[in-house]
């Protein structure tokens, strides 16, 4: 099939349903930080558990050829806020040039200040939607500055250049240690009877790779080296956690509410001996672009498994006519 065809037929596909919403869904953005396209029960592994992303597939219009512009987190989570390319938002890296210039130190401190005013050129995703009265929670990783600099109304993650704060401080602990500033959101969201908007960028299945105990025995038991078995942990470890996040909203009743977008930052090939393999973060490669990316709205969105090709490039402008929202027109991605 021509592929502008195909495209053409998958929007067509959300359009009409979005119109028959006729309602102002949440939106929530699950974010993985370093894991495998193939990484995935519903990605046909045949080792890493993942119970609950299997439901939300199943659940969900799946693009199982879903790629990200870029294969390194900073770069690839500035897409998703702005809706724009590196060249255009300005991000190419995660730490300030020189890279010898030490953290901490007056040199690095002002350059890092310098790069995260990128975000001052750009209405961002959070700033579009709360025009539409939404409010918007940051979790987990955050490489610009405080949650309020990136157009957040709430959020964890204090900013540069406070301890820490390179990519998240207290928002990177998000899922490792607990779910409970999201609840206290979206519980105030609920009582306020407005919109939101959730960034969960969580710090998984990202090193420190230190599963549980009780989920890195069950790959201990395989015989896979240890470097291997703990990632393949911190993969399952991750998907307990967006168990958890979905249970917060199904719990208030909110599931046919709430619009569900699923992404990876980059890739991972998780060698033998630790470490990451080539082809995979930071490479061009499939091992570091792509990954399954999934939207899900239950009762609007017919969940299918789709062989287009899909990237984050699209998922502003696609979030924006969910919420029936305005934004620029020059953004370079698709309204799916």
């Amino acid at each position: 099939m021509n592929i502008r065809i195909a495209i053409g037929l998958c929007a067509l596909v959300f359009s009409a349903s979005f119109a028959v919403a006729g309602n102002t869904p949440n939106i929530v953005y699950i974010i993985s930080d370093d894991q495998a396209w193939t990484d995935y029960g519903f990605m046909g592994h045949p080792q890493i558990r993942t119970p609950n992303l299997d439901r939300l597939a199943a659940q969900s219009i799946v693009f199982d050829r879903g790629y990200v512009p870029t294969a390194l987190c900073r770069p690839s989570l500035a897409t998703l806020v702005t809706g724009q390319f590196a060249h255009r938002h300005g991000v190419t890296g995660n730490d300030p040039s020189p890279k010898r210039a030490k953290r901490g130190t007056t040199l690095y401190n002002q350059r890092r200040a310098k790069l995260i005013t990128f975000l001052d050129k750009f209405e961002t995703l959070p700033t579009l939607l709360s025009e539409r009265g939404y409010l918007s929670h940051q979790s987990g990783k955050w490489w610009e500055g405080g949650y309020k600099h990136g157009g957040f109304t709430h959020g964890m993650t204090r900013g540069f250049p406070q301890p820490n704060g390179r990519h998240g401080d207290d928002g990177l602990k998000i899922g490792r240690k607990g779910m409970q500033p999201i609840e206290t959101f979206v519980d105030h969201a609920v009582e306020q009877k407005k919109p939101f908007f959730l960034w969960y960028g969580v710090f998984l299945p990202h090193t420190p790779h230190n599963p549980p105990e009780r989920l890195l025995k069950n790959y201990r038991k395989q015989g896979l080296p240890l470097p291997v078995a703990k990632y393949y942990a911190n993969c399952e470890w991750f998907d307990e956690t967006c168990g958890q996040l979905i249970d917060i909203l199904e719990k208030r009743n909110l599931r046919d509410d709430t619009l569900i977008v699923y992404v990876t930052d980059n890739g991972w090939i998780q060698t033998e001996n630790g470490g990451y393999g080539p082809r995979s973060k930071r490479s061009p490669y499939e091992g570091g672009t792509r990954n399954p990316i999934m939207f899900r709205w239950k009762g609007t969105i017919p969940p299918s498994d789709r062989p287009e090709l899909c990237s984050s490039i699209d998922f502003v402008p696609t979030v924006l006519a969910a919420a029936g929202a305005k934004g620029p027109h020059d953004f370079p991605g698709l309204n799916l």
